[in-house]
């Protein structure tokens, strides 16, 4: 309707209203001014001569210009409506973007907490643990070394001084035999068993235990006469005694190799199971690291999604501003629009009801003929 209007506006403004006539007071000419300012006044003032000066009559007119002004309030009446509906749109959506984009911020936070307080602590605990897993490998093995060393080192030890008694016993079992055979001994069967007693000395120099016997047996062999059978009894007595010692010395000397053998090899087992469970503790905490990576990898992917979307529900949530801004601008200059047109129709509807506006009609038809 309003561009129907406006299309005979146009037609119509080819009889514009001459404001100049004498019939209207400068009051009456300020009023037409103002009213003609608007297009709709213009179109009832220029609607109602035509109607008038053909022959219409003015209750008709009236009826029918009342009918312009109510569609014009109707009209008016719907960009109301619009506006209202466009602005509940507009705040279902602002509050839908504010909700999700206060999720999202959630969703943000937490993303980087977790990254912050979980995921790069156990990177770094699980780095730590590694290293020290490594490092008990490095011990375990070089722990392993040093008690391998050390007992080929005691297994060596014990072998010499095996071999010594050994030798010493066997000094011992020559000389027992050859004092057993004496019963007018020569010279050279005396010094042979002096030197028998040397060598025992020197084979058993390291063991102070057996020293005295040493001593004592070379004593009386110096000093000893092997033709006395009393004196012969006392050094065979002496020589059994040590032999005795020498025995059970060995003895003992064997059965502590084997106890320190056994506990070698009790020490070996603990070890190598230590040295396996470090291994096997190294690769269940490699796969932790790897696990932590992965997640750390999808959680920094996580956290850039997560930005995207933010950045994109923020920029739907200002593109929405925007848009409601510019139909608040447009409706808020339609209404003006509306309301300076629906001001200046009712001007001109009164101005067409006055006696002066029917007079100025006639006038003109007069001036006409």
């Amino acid at each position: 309707m309003y561009k129907l209007a406006v299309c005979t506006l146009l037609i119509l403004s080819v009889t514009a209203i001459d404001v100049t006539n004498s019939v209207w007071t400068s009051h009456d000419q300020k009023a037409f001014a103002q009213i003609k300012q608007s297009g709709w006044g213009n179109f009832i003032l220029n609607f109602g001569e035509l109607h008038l000066t053909t022959g219409g009559i003015l209750a008709e007119l009236n009826t029918e210009i009342a009918k312009l002004i109510d569609e014009l309030d109707e009209e008016l009446a719907e960009v109301h409506h619009q506006y209202a509906r466009r602005t509940d749109v507009h705040n279902r959506e602002v509050n839908r973007l504010s909700q999700e984009i206060q999720d999202k911020e959630r969703e943000v936070f937490n993303a980087h907490d977790f990254y912050d307080n979980v995921l790069i602590p156990q990177r770094d605990r699980f780095a730590a643990q590694l290293e020290q897993l490594q490092d008990n490998i490095v011990q375990n093995r070089r722990t392993l070394n040093e008690a391998t060393v050390q007992r080929a080192n005691d297994h060596a030890e014990f072998e010499s001084l095996v071999a010594e008694h050994n030798e010493a016993i066997s000094a011992i079992d020559e000389s027992l035999q050859l004092l057993s055979q004496l019963e007018s001994p020569s010279l050279v069967q005396i010094q042979k068993v002096q030197k028998n007693l040397t060598k025992i000395q020197q084979s058993l120099k390291r063991h102070s235990t057996f020293q005295t016997f040493i001593k004592t047996l070379l004593e009386i062999a110096v000093e000893a006469n092997f033709a006395d059978q009393g004196a012969l009894r006392e050094i065979l007595t002496a020589f059994n005694n040590l032999r005795v010692q020498l025995v059970d010395s060995l003895n003992q000397l064997t059965a502590d190799e084997a106890e320190a053998q056994k506990d070698f090899e009790a020490r070996v087992i603990q070890l190598n199971q230590e040295h396996a469970e470090f291994q096997r503790a190294v690769i269940v905490k490699t796969a932790e690291i790897e696990a932590n990576a992965n997640k750390i990898e999808q959680t920094l992917d996580l956290i850039d999604v997560l930005h995207a979307d933010l950045d994109t529900l923020n920029g739907q949530l200002q593109a929405e501003n925007d848009d409601f801004a510019f139909a608040t601008d447009v409706y808020n200059a339609t209404v003006a629009e509306y309301n300076k047109e629906l001001n200046a129709a009712h001007q001109a509807l009164d101005l067409l009801n006055q006696p002066r506006f029917t007079d100025y009609v006639k006038s003109q038809l007069k001036g006409a003929f």
